[in-house]
C-alpha cells in the first residue's frame, strides 16, 4: 500500500546552499540499503545564487520519478517558502515538516538551532531528526545513523550530533 512504511513519495523542497540534495541522497541510499527502490528527480534553479531547489524522492515500486500534484506523502521544507511552492504535491492527509517557526503541524527551528548547536550547515540533518522523530518517513534514526556513519564523507560526529538533536526536539 502506497504512504507506508515501504512505499512512499517525499518532495524536498528549499533553496540552495540548504543541502536538499545532500538529504535526498541519504534518504535515497538509506532506501537503498532497505532493498527499496528507489527513484529521484532533482531540479536545480540556479542553486548556487539561493533559486529554488526541490527534490522527488520515491521510495517502492514506481515507475516514474515525478511526484504528480495531490500524491505525496511527505513534504520536507527547508525554507519556508516551500511551503508555498510545493504543497501541492502533498495528498490530503500528506505530512509537511517545516524548518519554520509556525503554521505547520510538524515545525521546527531548524536553522535557528543548528546555529544554537554551533553548526549553521547542520539545520538540514536536524529537519530530518526531526521528520524521523514524527514517523512520517519509510526508515528510522538507526538507519539514517548507520548511512552517515559508513556511506557520507566529511565531518561524520557533527552531522550525527545534528540528526540526533533534531530528532530529540521532535520527541520531546
Amino acid at each position: 500500500m502506497k504512504g507506508t512504511k515501504g512505499f512512499q513519495q517525499i518532495v524536498l523542497g528549499g533553496v540552495g546552499g540548504q543541502g536538499v540534495l545532500f538529504i535526498t541522497k541519504i534518504l535515497a541510499g538509506v532506501a537503498m540499503e532497505k532493498g527499496q527502490p528507489v527513484l529521484v528527480s532533482e531540479t536545480h534553479g540556479m542553486a548556487q545564487r539561493g533559486g529554488i531547489v526541490v527534490s522527488h524522492l520515491k521510495v517502492g515500486d514506481f515507475k516514474s520519478p515525478l511526484i504528480r500534484p495531490g500524491t505525496a506523502d511527505v513534504l520536507l521544507s527547508f525554507h519556508p517558502e516551500s511551503v508555498l511552492n510545493h504543497s501541492h504535491f502533498l495528498k490530503e492527509e500528506g505530512k509537511v515538516i517545516a524548518n519554520d517557526e509556525g503554521g505547520e503541524e510538524f515545525s521546527i527551528n531548524a536553522t535557528g538551532l543548528a546555529i544554537e548547536m554551533g553548526s549553521p550547515i547542520a539545520a538540514n540533518l536536524i529537519l530530518l531528526g526531526y521528520a524521523l522523530s514524527k514517523k512520517v518517513l519509510f526508515c528510522d534514526l538507526e538507519e539514517v545513523e548507520k548511512y552517515l556513519r559508513t556511506q557520507v564523507k566529511g565531518n561524520i560526529e557533527t552531522n550525527v550530533k545534528a540528526l540526533k538533536f533534531g530528532f530529540e526536539r521532535g520527541s520531546a
